[in-house]
């Protein structure tokens, strides 16, 4: 499963998306713990990088729903 999450921070013109196996609701403590009394918001990605946020520069957090990944081809 992943979930993309979309980052707002003020003062730039461009939100950051990343996507993330972690599951909506782990996602929405991370967030809540940061807020709550930490110094940065840090999320790591499906790719392995990590996304590390001042949570003073928080605009918002848009977390998406969990979508299964995709294996194979399409058909139309």
């Amino acid at each position: 499963m992943a979930v993309e999450i979309t980052i707002g921070v003020q003062n730039l013109p461009r939100e950051i998306v990343l996507e993330t196996d972690r599951t909506a609701d782990e996602v929405a403590a991370t967030v809540a713990a940061a807020l709550d009394g930490g110094a940065v918001l840090e999320l790591t990605d499906t790719r392995g990088r990590r996304v590390i946020v001042p949570t003073a520069t928080l605009g918002y957090v848009e977390i998406g729903s969990e979508t299964k990944a995709r294996v194979g081809f399409g058909s139309i």
